[in-house]
């Protein structure tokens, strides 16, 4: 999985930040969708390599419950999380023992359940 997500850094479009990143989330059966993060002049309107991967199994048709674990790798030398925008898409359609991989450039590995991640989640029992 590193080798794989180190090489995605090149397909990131980048040219604000220069800190590409990318991901893979890996389905209950087994099928893998990756992404990467897209910038934009305006910082407005991109998308982070997380959502990038889970906005692809949605597309292909997966749904809450479907989703297994997640693997993020930064472009640092230092373990990267993703951010709170996706840390709320990731408690939203993965398991609380869901597991989130993050890797640093160099392959370190720091490994969390979602709900170590998530502790005090927004979810739809909220919105009542």
């Amino acid at each position: 999985m590193r080798d794989k997500l180190l090489s995605l850094h090149k397909n990131s479009y980048v040219p604000i930040s220069g800190y590409p990143v990318s991901a893979c989330v890996v389905m209950n059966d087994g099928k893998k969708f990756f992404g990467v993060n897209v910038e934009d002049v305006s910082t407005r309107a991109g998308v982070c390599a997380e959502r990038n991967a889970i906005f692809s199994a949605i597309t292909e048709g997966y749904t809450k419950g479907d989703f297994k674990e997640i693997h993020v790798m930064t472009s640092s030398s230092d373990i990267g999380t993703p951010c709170f925008v996706c840390r709320q898409m990731i408690s939203e359609l993965f398991p609380k023992n869901g597991l989130v991989y993050c890797y640093s450039k160099n392959g370190d590995l720091k490994t969390f359940t979602v709900e170590e991640l998530c502790p005090y989640p927004f979810t739809e029992d909220d919105l009542i």
